[in-house]
């Protein structure tokens, strides 16, 4: 017996649920090192996320400014929180039994400038790259209108450096939308799975686009790589970013005066659950930090897969983080879900996971257009086919998910429960593929 083999066989023995992964059957696994309370973690506070949306805040009058589109929002990179009780009624419907509490969609398809959840994280990298620069070279100062940013000097000023980034699609739109804007080179290593349309606006944006024959790991370690050797070039690491990571965590602290706004309580009695689309884990994995810090017991965060790249839920189940590929048990991390064919997991995302995430569960491409069609009749919301993996979550949680609530004591307090399906992507999709995606059927 071959080594890889056996190393397959002692998993499986450990972990079965590799076994339904590897029937593609759909999974739900519940993590046995939830927290009950708030996390705790040396490599990342609270108190960084903060200065993460104070730092976005110093730079809104720049974003409104270089980009019109956010003057409604005053220059803020958010999106709307919306009931979607249409949609909720086609899935009780076509499954035959009630999502009990109100089903709420988090509008990230809708995000201003990349259109995507990587808008936050992506835009905060470059951005907190650009205040480095201009403050050592006393360009600006902390003090000062951000509107300056937009200034002849300072955009030629950072054109003599490079920001790289390794990406499957969205996160190398927003890095290269934001790059190119502030004067800076940009270079984006794209993966095989990445769709032409993301290439094709890069270019159109003056990115350069490296395109790879290979999956999203290899995109990123060349996209590594072809920085070393250059003193003035800035790698954006999807796998290992912190401020992507901060960026990302802004959105808790967002969604938290959403939610007073809308005089949803979350409590004891009205728990909350979130439902995140994910890749190699930056996104979802920023959100569900800081929404654990706030919320604490009271809020149950699922992460969704495609059932070809369940790679978060194998290197969590496993404990064996980016140790571990898709490929080790046989999967071929080939899905039309773009933004989440990642076949090896962040592990500085994984770790911080391991007490803040209640599970995963996995999806099929055929349910994502079959949900990006209903979504699209009921609410008149486009979404791409990755953002769909998140509205799979409450159905997946009332199929499989008696074993937890019955756990957490929930049964008894789902009529006052709030689901929230997060968006990630789709307001940039071009028309003729918004038609095309409309009419697959799997």
């Amino acid at each position: 017996m071959s080594e890889q083999k056996s190393v397959e066989n002692t998993l499986m023995e450990r972990f079965p649920l590799i076994e339904r992964l590897q029937a593609q059957q759909y999974v739900f696994w519940v993590n046995t090192q939830l927290s009950t309370g708030k996390p705790i973690n040396s490599s990342i506070s609270m108190e960084m996320v903060r200065e993460a949306e104070e730092k976005l805040q110093r730079f809104s009058s720049y974003i409104k400014v270089a980009f019109p589109i956010t003057k409604f929002s005053n220059g803020l990179i958010e999106s709307d929180l919306k009931e979607i009780a249409a949609m909720k009624k086609l899935i009780e419907g076509r499954r035959g039994f009630a999502i009990p509490g109100t089903l709420m969609l988090k509008c990230d398809h809708a995000l201003p400038i990349a259109g995507s959840i990587k808008a936050r994280g992506g835009i905060y990298e470059v951005l907190s790259f650009a205040e480095k620069l201009a403050i050592e070279a006393g360009l600006i100062s902390k003090t000062d209108d951000y509107a300056k940013f937009a200034d002849e000097a300072l955009r030629n000023y950072f054109s003599q450096y490079k920001i790289v980034v390794g990406s499957t699609g969205n996160l190398g739109l927003s890095i290269g939308i934001m790059s190119a804007k502030l004067g800076f080179q940009v270079t984006v290593h794209m993966s095989s799975e990445a769709k032409q349309w993301k290439k094709d606006l890069l270019r159109e944006r003056g990115v350069e686009v490296i395109e790879h024959s290979t999956d999203y790991t290899e995109a990123v370690a060349q996209g590594r790589l072809s920085v070393e050797q250059d003193a003035n070039a800035h790698f954006v690491d999807d796998e290992n970013s912190m401020d992507l990571f901060l960026g990302y965590s802004v959105a808790g602290l967002r969604l938290e005066k959403q939610l007073k706004q809308a005089k949803m309580k979350v409590d004891a009695h009205h728990p909350l659950f979130i439902y995140l689309p994910c890749g190699v884990g930056g996104g979802p994995g920023g959100i569900a930090y800081t929404l654990k810090q706030i919320y604490g017991e009271h809020v149950h965060i699922f992460f969704g897969e495609p059932m070809q790249s369940p790679c978060m839920l194998l290197g969590l189940m496993t404990g064996l983080h980016d140790q571990i590929s898709v490929a080790d048990i046989g999967l071929t991390n080939k899905t039309e879900a773009d933004g989440l064919a990642v076949g090896r997991p962040s592990r500085f995302v994984g770790t911080l996971m391991e007490s803040v995430l209640s599970g995963c569960y996995t999806v099929d491409d055929s349910f994502l257009f079959r949900s990006l069609k209903g979504m699209f009749e009921t609410e008149n919301i486009f979404m791409e086919p990755s953002a769909h993996a998140g509205v799979y979550g409450p159905i997946e949680l009332m199929m499989q998910g008696a074993a937890y609530l019955e756990k957490h004591g929930l049964a008894d307090k789902m009529e006052n429960a709030t689901h929230i399906i997060w968006s990630t992507g789709g307001d940039l999709v071009p028309e003729e593929l918004r038609q095309q995606y409309l009419q697959t059927e799997i």
